[in-house]
């Protein structure tokens, strides 16, 4: 009896297992027959902008280190840090006394050395050269003198009215009349050709190198004097009155912040298709600025595989500051037939690279790897196996199985679905 209640009890339990074993199948049909809700958008081709951003540091278009000449300590300052100044403006001065004092002294031996110019131009030239003449013409008047004596007392000497010795005796009175009259000629033809040059000669050298050292002294009490050579803003000002300004030390920077030039390091490869001139923007803290490239280096950092690019661009009300990050946005032109779908359709693949979904007319969605162009915004370029008019999954694809059933829904439904789907993974 007991025998037939045990066989009774397991041949219950195998009908009970064997009736769950049969409703499974009808389970596992009916998910298979689930649509999962999707949103989608169609792939449209049209002109996209070819934008390149890149994260940049603001440097100043123009920057000068203002260094003085002379070394000596600083007098005066005329500006400060953070001041805005023009060029040539004054902007401090250093000790001077000493060099104003050497300056008065050179000034003194030039003014010395032009009146010696001028008394040798007119007054010592002229006086040798009428002292020469008038002893040329002495001399002459000598000799003539001479040798009428002589001839008369050679006449005499003939007539045997004088002896022989009072003719030699004039004889070398007359050469020696003769030898003063040749040297005081020869002194005049020299002063008239090359003595009166070289004194002029001599007398300007003299002038012009007193001249030369005044200048220099002159230059050095200027050099004092700290002048702006541009238009800007002081940027620093590293001493204080009284402390010592060596020559090569810059005791100004200014900066020029009228204009800005923002320098990135943009992937070579989007760098291709960047030139000099084209539109450019710069965004910072303080707003946007419209600009251009400038700089397009030639040369590739091999340990960034980048290139330096510089956009230009002016900065009104100084509203970007020098130094900070900014993003710039350069238009390196528009592709005029390109394949493009919403970025929210870009999807990570398992092999690497991206993929998108592509909702058939069969109810299905299928899985395409696609190579990507450039990114313009919210939408993104599509190289490679997307036609216009696919309609690719933008919402509700995100692991979802290649050949999915699907259902397109309506904005707001495929969102709800994800949520739905995140909270059951969290259960």
């Amino acid at each position: 009896m007991r025998k037939h209640y045990y066989f009774a009890v397991a041949l219950a339990a195998v009908l009970v297992l064997g009736a769950c074993s049969k409703k499974q199948p009808a389970d596992s049909d009916e998910a298979e027959g689930t649509a999962t809700p999707v949103q989608v958008a169609t792939a449209t081709q049209q002109p996209l902008d070819q934008i390149v951003t890149a994260e940049a540091v603001l440097f100043p278009l123009q920057q000068a280190n203002i260094t003085p000449k002379i070394s000596a300590p600083v007098a005066k300052f005329y500006a400060q840090r953070g001041d805005h100044v023009k060029a040539g403006q004054l902007l401090a001065t250093l000790e001077d006394r000493d060099l104003r004092a050497s300056a008065q002294e050179s000034k003194n031996l030039y003014q010395q050395a032009q009146a010696s110019y001028s008394n040798t131009a007119n007054v010592t030239l002229p006086t040798d050269l009428t002292k020469a003449k008038a002893d040329v013409e002495a001399a002459r008047q000598a000799l003539d003198a001479a040798k009428k004596v002589l001839e008369s007392r050679e006449t005499l000497f003939h007539e045997g009215a004088i002896a022989q010795k009072l003719v030699d005796d004039q004889r070398v009175v007359e050469v020696q009349a003769q030898a003063q009259y040749d040297t005081a000629s020869q002194t005049l033809r020299s002063l008239q050709q090359s003595g009166q040059t070289d004194q002029m000669r001599m007398a300007q050298t003299q002038m012009e190198a007193a001249k030369a050292h005044y200048d220099s002294v002159a230059a050095q009490v200027q050099y004092a004097e700290i002048r702006s050579p541009m238009a800007g803003v002081i940027s620093d000002r590293p001493l204080n009155i009284g402390e010592m300004a060596s020559a090569g030390s810059p005791i100004f920077t200014i900066v020029d912040i009228s204009r800005v030039v923002a320098r990135a390091n943009v992937p070579a490869a989007q760098a291709a298709s960047l030139h000099v001139g084209q539109p450019a923007t710069i965004s910072g803290a303080g707003g946007d600025l419209t600009g251009k490239i400038t700089v397009v280096s030639p040369a590739v950092d091999p340990s960034t595989t980048t290139l330096q690019v510089w956009v230009d661009a002016p900065n009104p009300g100084e509203k970007l500051k020098l130094g900070s990050t900014v993003q710039v946005s350069m238009n390196a032109g528009v592709i005029p037939n390109a394949v493009v779908v919403p970025v929210a359709a870009l999807l990570s693949s398992d092999e690497g690279g991206e993929k998108v979904m592509i909702a058939g007319a069969d109810g299905l969605a299928h899985e395409q790897k696609v190579e990507v162009g450039i990114r313009a915004g919210d939408n993104v370029q599509i190289l490679s196996d997307v036609k216009p008019g696919d309609k690719v999954i933008t919402q509700g694809g995100l692991g979802l199985d290649d050949k999915a059933k699907i259902e397109i829904a309506t904005p707001g439904e495929a969102g709800d679905k994800d949520d739905k789907d995140d909270k059951d993974d969290k259960k």
